[in-house]
């Protein structure tokens, strides 16, 4: 009988040392999902930063349009 309760025990012990290992692993997985999350979204503002320097340009190629348009021909 004393054996019965001892590999009880020891299953008892392997089963939670699985289901802690389970826990950690999610642990570890969410944070990389958060990491790359931080990722995008700084990606997301340079891209935003670069749409408004694309769009500066082209009010500067506008500006420019107009003025030659303006000009008197020579």
């Amino acid at each position: 009988m004393k054996k019965f309760f001892a590999l009880v025990a020891v299953a008892t012990l392997s089963l939670g040392a699985v289901s802690c290992g389970e826990k950690a692993e999610t642990v570890e997985t969410e944070a990389v999902v958060d990491s790359a999350a931080a990722v995008v979204d700084s990606a997301a503002v340079v891209v935003d930063s670069a749409a408004a320097v694309v769009d500066s340009a082209a009010a500067v190629v506008d500006s420019a349009a107009v003025a030659v348009e303006e000009a008197p021909a020579q």
